[in-house]
């Protein structure tokens, strides 16, 4: 293993349960085993997971689930306790209490059994010296106990995957950035896990590099079933590949849910509002026509914007369009009438509120 990882040997684990004691009272118990739904089995499933450190609580009761072929964003701010999350799912460090399960086993518990099935790609990975990208890749397939053949072909696997067979006799300290991630995105994936932890897989990458990661995600996920949970500063990018996600600020989830339900309208509070958000655009003055959808059905919290109006509107689509046809009619010289959709990215700075630990 790499330096900066080693402790994925760990055999001294401290107790989980040592808590402040003040705090003790305040966590739930947590059960064992998996809970089905209408997806099947959650592959990855965290239960109410803490971790202090002396009074600092980096995860406050942290709980979600994810499911095979789900991509899963995991967003927060800088010092969110996302890392440590990620660090306990993948048994690199044991909770103060709570667990998690991988495939329906107990990091705390059965952090071996765990390891067989999970993959963990860190924002940081060690990189040894006078070391080819091929005996890089074959080193890990040792580690896991892979031999002759199925070394070989999972080996030659990895390689092909992530496009790094072209230079596989090329020293790991002389690759770019863009195939430094691409090498730590193939030693996560040596064993072939069922799940996969990836810490900021993008950071520092060009645009194209960042465009063939995504890719290569998509592929890990649709095609070949696995479980994603990704962390990432890049929000714009995370909207387009994951199926759901988790916004966590100092160590505690503040929502949870798929990309449709986060990309829903905020007010300042972080509240979700009702209705659509219409923004039109108008030639001329615009105070007419403010005050003629103030007196229209389904119209509220009508705005004037600098050069646009906007209302929420809280009728179905066919009520949308006869509204359009009714401006027309009136006479308004309407040049834009459309939905306004929210952005991962909006919906961060508006859940969010900048909380520092």
């Amino acid at each position: 293993m790499s330096e900066s990882d080693s402790s994925t040997l760990i055999t001294d684990q401290p107790d989980q349960h040592a808590i402040v004691a003040e705090d003790l009272s305040t966590i739930p118990a947590v059960a064992r085993g998996t809970v089905a739904n209408d997806q099947g089995e959650p592959v990855l499933e965290v239960r109410h997971l803490y971790r202090f450190f002396g009074k600092l609580k980096a995860v406050n009761d942290v709980s979600f689930k994810a499911y095979a072929g789900q991509v899963m964003g995991f967003i927060g701010p800088n010092g969110a306790g996302k890392t440590t999350t990620m660090r306990i799912i993948s048994t690199l460090e044991v909770p103060t209490a709570g667990d998690a399960f991988i495939c329906g086993e107990s990091v705390v518990d059965y952090p071996d059994r765990v390891r067989k099935v999970l993959g963990f790609m860190p924002d940081n990975f060690g990189k040894y010296t006078n070391m080819s990208v091929w005996e890089y890749i074959d080193f890990f397939a040792r580690a896991y106990g892979l031999k002759g053949d199925a070394r070989r072909d999972a080996v030659e696997r990895v390689l092909v995957f992530t496009e790094l067979r072209k230079i596989s006799e090329k020293p790991i300290t002389s690759l770019s950035k863009g195939m430094s991630q691409r090498l730590g995105l193939g030693r996560c994936l040596i064993n072939d896990p069922q799940v996969m932890i990836l810490d900021e897989p993008a950071a520092g990458l060009d645009p194209r590099a960042r465009v063939e990661l995504r890719e290569l995600i998509h592929l890990l996920a649709k095609n070949l079933r696995k479980t994603i949970f990704i962390s990432s500063h890049i929000l714009t990018e995370l909207g387009e590949i994951c199926d759901s996600a988790v916004i966590i600020e100092a160590g505690k989830i503040l929502k949870y849910g798929t990309i449709d339900d986060l990309n829903q309208h905020y007010d300042d509070a972080g509240q979700v509002q009702t209705g659509k958000l219409v923004l039109v655009k108008i030639l001329g003055e615009r105070d007419a026509l403010e005050r003629w959808l103030l007196e229209q059905p389904y119209v509220q919290n009508v705005q004037q914007g600098t050069d646009k109006i906007q209302f929420q509107f809280m009728g179905d689509e066919p009520a949308r369009v006869d509204l359009l046809k009714k401006m027309i009619i009136q006479g308004f010289p309407i040049t834009d009438f459309q939905l306004k959709t929210i952005s991962l990215e909006d919906a961060f700075m508006k859940i969010t509120k900048g909380i520092v630990q």
